[in-house]
């Protein structure tokens, strides 16, 4: 990650990058450079709508980056963050090194572009084998800002670590990361953190009669966990714990309902949900935030090998209810199930459940945001959709209207795994709610979990996209009693 640190005035030998919006342009300019140069930007910005010029200047580059303000202030926050990332392309393909950032605007505009800088220099490199290559030789970031102090960038630096730590784990292939081994990474995270961790082993997952995760584990050669992560501080706010339910199937073919072509291909990031969930306890916890919060991580792969579940089992689940299973491949809510049961023994205040669940969710939206449900949290989901905006990880929220009930209803069960053909994001959600008695708000980040290609400070791969929401969520809670 980038290191950071703090200039109390800009320095003439360091190159400097200026931040400014459309309205404070000239003045920006002026304070840090001579007339003539602010002339040269403010012409290339009239002539070619250029949001960022540049020169070089005996060896240490001039940067000025323009944003041109949105209405809201959250869409304002996200064109600072993107430029953010677009600014350290640049300072890599340039080879510049350090980097002081002086600014005129806001406060939170600034963190927001230097948000965009840090989310983007990550890089999932640790398997290519060639010493020479260097993909971000950008080091070292100084801000030059009165009005910023060093716990803002310590916070900042706090959540993008964390978001690293997610896109790691779902960046991992699963011959890495199984089941034990992500409850183990889970543990290193608590240690880090302080925070209490107990991992069920399979004699205890049996032992608890977790029928929806034993019998999406008959398949596999590996053993499934149960991850149960505490944080609670002794000024906790609150006095019911928030709970966060994340999705932990570290492969998924399918089963014996296999997928077929390439939709195995970014199989390993079906654990992105306990991946980012866990990550954003971790970031909470490193904040040292004032809140009890449980995470509760069920995690096996999903394979048709050796007794494999098949389609027409019935599968009795943590609390006693019969599952008729019409889909192997509609794994991931066999294993949720049992988490949300579990949840209702913690009295919680409302329960938040994150998984890669449908490719309906995909479909619906695209990549441009999560497919939200909620069921007695009108509230709670109202405060989750605008600290999805904060940080421009936005939340639709989709109806959960009864109707919807009878397309999981079966013949042979109490439920089945899989409704019909259509409105497959919601029957998943209603599949989910079914072990649910409390506030409940089900989130489906199929189609944000992964990027088939770069975007401004969103590489390739991993996105870890929910768990700056979720912390925005969570710290929404910091002042209430």
């Amino acid at each position: 990650m980038i290191n950071i640190d703090k200039y109390t005035a800009v320095k003439k030998d360091v190159s400097l990058l200026v931040v400014c919006n459309q309205d404070n342009l000239q003045k920006s300019l002026l304070s840090c450079f001579d007339e003539k140069t602010a002339s040269y930007v403010i012409e290339e910005n009239r002539k070619n709508s250029a949001d960022f010029v540049f020169f070089n200047n005996l060896g240490c580059y001039g940067i000025v980056a323009i944003v041109q303000e949105k209405e809201q202030r959250y869409a304002t926050n996200e064109m600072y963050r993107r430029l953010g990332g677009r600014i350290l392309d640049f300072c890599d393909k340039h080879y510049i090194k350090d980097l002081q950032i002086s600014s005129s605007c806001d406060k939170d505009n600034l963190l927001a572009f230097v948000e965009g800088m840090l989310l983007n220099s990550y890089i999932f490199d640790i398997y290519k084998t060639d010493p020479k290559r260097l993909i971000h030789p950008f080091d070292n970031l100084h801000i030059v800002k009165d009005d910023i102090d060093i716990k803002d960038v310590n916070s900042l630096k706090n959540i993008c670590e964390a978001t690293e730590k997610a896109r790691n784990l779902v960046n991992e292939p699963v011959m890495v990361i199984n089941a034990e081994t992500l409850a183990s990474e889970f543990s290193k995270m608590a240690q880090e953190a302080g925070i209490d961790i107990e991992i069920w082993d399979k004699a205890k997952i049996e032992k608890e009669k977790m029928g929806g995760i034993l019998a999406v584990n008959r398949g596999s050669v590996d053993a499934p966990t149960f991850t149960i992560m505490t944080y609670k501080p002794q000024d906790a706010v609150n006095s019911q714990p928030i709970v966060l339910v994340g999705k932990g199937i570290t492969y998924d073919t399918g089963g014996l309902n296999i997928k077929t072509g390439d939709f195995m291909n970014d199989m390993k990031s079906d654990m992105a949900g306990a991946a980012t969930m866990a990550s954003a306890l971790y970031a909470i916890a490193l904040e040292k935030k004032p809140l009890w919060v449980v995470g509760l991580f069920p995690a096996t792969d999903n394979r048709p090998n050796h007794n494999a579940y098949c389609s027409g089992d019935i599968i009795n689940m943590y609390d006693g209810t019969n599952v008729e299973v019409v889909n192997t491949d509609a794994e991931g809510r066999m294993i949720l199930a049992d988490a949300l049961a579990y949840a209702k023994k913690l009295n919680p205040m409302v329960v938040v459940d994150m998984a890669t669940l449908t490719g309906a969710a995909s479909r619906s939206i695209g990549p441009m945001g999560i497919v939200g449900m909620q069921q007695k949290a009108e509230t709670y989901m109202q405060t989750m959709i605008q600290s999805g905006n904060n940080v421009y990880e936005r939340v639709v929220e989709f109806p959960f209207w009864e109707e919807y009930d009878k397309l999981i209803a079966s013949d042979i069960a109490d439920i089945k795994n899989s409704g019909e053909i259509y409105a497959g994001m919601i029957t998943a959600g209603k599949f989910l709610a079914y072990f649910t008695s409390y506030p409940y708000i089900h989130l489906d980040i199929a189609g944000v979990a992964m990027n088939d290609k770069k975007e401004e400070y969103r590489g390739k791969g991993a996105t870890a996209y929910g768990m700056r929401l979720i912390v925005e969520f969570l710290k929404s809670f910091c002042n209430q009693k």
